[in-house]
C-alpha cells in the first residue's frame, strides 16, 4: 500500500509550517490534469513556484524540456533530492522567490517558459501582477490558487468578484479557470477549496497603451467600490465632478457607472481621456 503523503514526510522529520501556506497535494490524476491544462509537453520549459514535496514537480518533468523550481522551505531539500533524483532536466534552486530579481529569474530559464504554481493566498497577487507586468518571456501561467480568488482571477465585469486585479490580468491575457479541486485533495487538508486558473498572456494586448497610467486608474477606480466613478475619478485626480462626468460621456461612459462595470477596454479609453484633459 502506497504511503500517504504525512508518512513519507515524517520519514524525514518534516512538520507542515503555518507560515508557508504549506498544503501538499499528491492525487496523481489532479497532478496529471494540472500539467495538462498548462499544456506541458517534450518542447515546454516550466517554471514552477513552490515545489512542495516535489509531486507536480515530478510530473511536470516527466513532460517537459526543463523544469526550474522555486522552494523556499530548505527543510524539503532531502525530500525533494529523492523525488527528484531520476530526472536530469529539473532543478530546485532555494530561497524566496519573492525576493529575486525577475530578470535572474528569467535568464536561468533561457527562454520562452510557462509558470506553474501552487500558491499560497499570501503571495497570490504578487506573483501573478509581477509576472504579468514584468515577465518577459513568460507565454502562460497555470496556478492553483484558493476558490474565492480564482473567481476573482477570471471574473467579468458586473460582477462583485471583478476587480482591479481582474483588469489587471486583462490588461495583458486573459484568464479562465480550467479545474476545481477539493480541499480534500490536499496534505493536511485546508478549510477551503482550490481551482486551477490558466493565464494566457498576449504581450500585444494594449501594447500602445499607457499601462502605468492605466493602473493608476484603476487603482483609484476601485478605492471604493460603491461609490461611482465620478466619485472616485474626482477625488483621486483632484477634479471636478463635473469634468469627470465629461471625461465618462466623452468615452461612451454612464455617469453613474461604478469601476465593476468596465472592460479592460473601457479603462484604457477612459486613462488616455484622462491623460489628454489633464
Amino acid at each position: 500500500m502506497e504511503k500517504s503523503v504525512k508518512a513519507q514526510l515524517g520519514e524525514y522529520g518534516f512538520k507542515f509550517k503555518k507560515a508557508f501556506g504549506q498544503n501538499f497535494l499528491s492525487d496523481p490524476f489532479v497532478l496529471g490534469e494540472i500539467a495538462e491544462k498548462a499544456g506541458v509537453n517534450e518542447n515546454s520549459v516550466v517554471l514552477e513556484i513552490g515545489c512542495g514535496a516535489g509531486a507536480l514537480t515530478k510530473e511536470l518533468a516527466a513532460r517537459a524540456k526543463k523544469v526550474v523550481g522555486y522552494e523556499i522551505d530548505e527543510r524539503l531539500k532531502p525530500v525533494l533530492k529523492d523525488a527528484l533524483s531520476g530526472f536530469d532536466n529539473t532543478e530546485v534552486i532555494f530561497g524566496d522567490v519573492m525576493k529575486r530579481k525577475l530578470a535572474d529569474i528569467e535568464k536561468r530559464l533561457g527562454e520562452s517558459y510557462v509558470l506553474v504554481a501552487n500558491l499560497p493566498y499570501y503571495i497570490t497577487t504578487p506573483i501573478i501582477m509581477n509576472f504579468l507586468e514584468n515577465g518577459e518571456n513568460v507565454s502562460s501561467m497555470t496556478v492553483m490558487v484558493q476558490k474565492e480568488v480564482a473567481e476573482r482571477l477570471a471574473a467579468k465585469p458586473r460582477t462583485s468578484d471583478y476587480g482591479a486585479i481582474t483588469v489587471g490580468i486583462n490588461l495583458r491575457g486573459e484568464a479562465k479557470i480550467v479545474m476545481q479541486v477539493p480541499r480534500e485533495k490536499f496534505t493536511p487538508v485546508p478549510n477551503v477549496d482550490s481551482a486551477v486558473v490558466r493565464i494566457d498572456i498576449d504581450k500585444n494586448k494594449f501594447a500602445k497603451a499607457d499601462k502605468s497610467a492605466v493602473r493608476e486608474l484603476v487603482r483609484k477606480a476601485f478605492t471604493s467600490r460603491r461609490k461611482t466613478l465620478v466619485n472616485n475619478i474626482s477625488s483621486g485626480y483632484g477634479t471636478s465632478k463635473e469634468s469627470a462626468a465629461k471625461l465618462l460621456e466623452k468615452c461612451g461612459i454612464s455617469p453613474t457607472a461604478r469601476a465593476e462595470e468596465l472592460s479592460a477596454e473601457q479603462f484604457v479609453l477612459l486613462s488616455e481621456a484622462i491623460k489628454n484633459g489633464k
